[in-house]
């Protein structure tokens, strides 16, 4: 069995005091169309699907770069809870790590946001030995 987590905090008040033709150009960058809508004109929503998604890419072990932002999916399930959907070059690497089991937390105070992702599965290379 195969571990992987990754956490991330971010300071809200760096998305609260973007200028509204920068903070647009971001946005859109870096969140998806149905991201978008969750987070309507919450900064505080918005720092915490950013941090989830930072948390996510820390977890699959290459940070943002390598996979984009949009690759990384951070919805709202029926309870309200966080919803991981992996897209592109951010799935591919968690299929080739075995991770086929995630969860994840987003947590808020007056000034930052923090949040908390965990993936386990299977190893590929595990599933390959001779008992």
């Amino acid at each position: 069995m195969i571990i992987r987590s990754g956490v991330d905090i971010i300071e809200i008040e760096r998305f609260a005091e973007q200028k509204p033709e920068i903070q647009k150009r971001f946005l859109t960058r870096v969140f998806t169309i149905r991201e978008m809508t969750l987070i309507r004109n919450s900064t505080v929503s918005a720092a915490g699907r950013f941090a989830a998604k930072e948390a996510v890419a820390k977890a699959l072990g290459c940070g943002i770069g390598e996979v984009r932002w949009q690759d990384i999916e951070i919805l709202q399930g029926k309870s309200g809870e966080p919803l991981l959907i992996l897209h592109a070059k951010a799935k591919k690497i968690s299929a080739e790590l075995g991770l086929d089991v995630w969860s994840l937390s987003i947590s808020h105070s007056k000034q930052n946001a923090v949040a908390f992702a965990v993936a386990i599965g299977s190893s590929p290379k595990a599933e390959n030995h001779d008992p």
